[in-house]
């Protein structure tokens, strides 16, 4: 970012007057940088440090409820191995041609999780969050739901959910697709129609397409730095994530999605030094043909920076968080999933203009 095309706000980089609009701060996983992730206390910090809209992952459980954890894997993110009654649920599955050991949510009833309290996923490097360990449940959907529609963001506006579909080809593989328990989940909210401040997250793209034809709710294609869809590699389609963030693949994109959710590295790629190199054309690119763009994700301790944006050498340490989110926001990014959301907020807030209530949720396919 140059020096001509950005200003300092008390300390922070920013993009200069005459930019678009604020980005929308996403709080990934809630305030995932302070609390055990996908909690609703982590979700109701991150409203309080200022989140525009939270992001749960969405999971299901052996009697059909969809619920909120990074994974269907859970031993890393609940006590479940400290639970004798279940040592003969440890299995070992096959997830999207990936082998993975562990407990998994589908051979769960939701009473059964309900037994189990959230632990901290990155004990290591967030080892205060490990203060909160056993003190929460692992919540539905619905909760998750209901505590947006019952708040409101430090500037008044509805609070926004971006639910992400986990693994929705194993799922639908075993019987227990995610597509029709989220659109139940929202019809009972009250929140499956244009004007919600809902944005639907998959990383495959067959099942925006068939949630395109059951919801006029935003939809977001997530687009990784590397590899490709799995439910285009499974089914022996040769498209890479590179491929869809080609402006060929982006028009296409925009026939059924409202926003791209690019991987940092998509947008502005690291050098083999670990420093930010050229930005790339994907955000022009998607903005030419109408997809508003999400970036994903910014994370405060060293070892997610790069090295510019690094405070001394410990790689466990806060970095300049605020500078990394400044940069991207310089290239035109509307919106970001963060770990931290205060520190978020502060960059967007710095940019001089609130967030106004029509792009949390308004699509542009009817």
């Amino acid at each position: 970012m140059s020096e001509r095309s950005a200003t300092s706000v008390l300390g922070i980089r920013v993009r200069p007057a005459g930019s678009s609009g604020a980005a929308r701060v996403i709080a990934h996983r809630g305030a995932s940088g302070y609390r055990p992730e996908h909690t609703l206390a982590a979700y109701a910090l991150a409203i309080r440090q200022g989140a525009d809209t939270i992001e749960p992952d969405v999971v299901m459980t052996r009697d059909g409820v969809p619920v909120v954890r990074h994974e269907n894997e859970i031993s890393g993110t609940t006590d479940v191995a400290a639970h004798l009654e279940f040592a003969d649920r440890r299995t070992t599955k096959t997830v999207d041609a990936q082998t993975i050991s562990g407990w998994f949510t589908e051979d769960f009833s939701l009473a059964e999780l309900r037994t189990l309290r959230a632990v901290e996923r990155l004990p290591q490097l967030r080892p205060g969050n490990c203060a909160f360990d056993g003190l929460y449940p692992i919540p539905t959907l619905a909760e998750v739901l209901d505590l947006a529609r019952s708040s409101r963001t430090v500037r008044g506006l509805r609070v926004g959910v971006a639910p992400e579909t986990k693994h929705p080809s194993y799922f639908a593989s075993i019987g227990l697709p995610v597509e029709p328990a989220l659109i139940d989940a929202l019809d009972a909210a009250g929140l499956n129609h244009r004007q919600a401040p809902v944005m639907i997250q998959s990383f495959e793209t067959g099942n925006l397409v068939e949630l395109r034809r059951m919801t006029d709710v935003t939809l977001i294609q997530l687009i990784d730095s590397c590899g490709a869809p799995w439910d285009l590699a499974s089914s022996g389609d040769p498209r890479t994530y590179a491929d869809l963030a080609t402006p060929s693949g982006l028009s296409r994109i925009a026939g059924y999605a409202d926003a791209v959710g690019f991987a940092k590295d998509v947008m502005i790629p690291r050098t083999a030094r670990e420093t930010l190199g050229p930005p790339s054309r994907a955000v022009a690119d998607a903005h030419r043909v109408g997809l508003r763009v999400i970036g994903w994700t910014f994370r405060r301790e060293n070892i997610f920076l790069p090295i510019e944006y690094r405070l001394g050498a410990d790689s466990d340490a806060p970095g300049d968080l605020a500078a990394e989110i400044s940069a991207f926001l310089d290239l035109g990014m509307d919106g970001f999933f963060v770990d931290h959301p205060d520190v978020g907020a502060q960059v967007a807030s710095a940019v001089g203009q609130d967030p106004t209530p029509a792009p949390q949720g308004a699509s542009r396919h009817r």
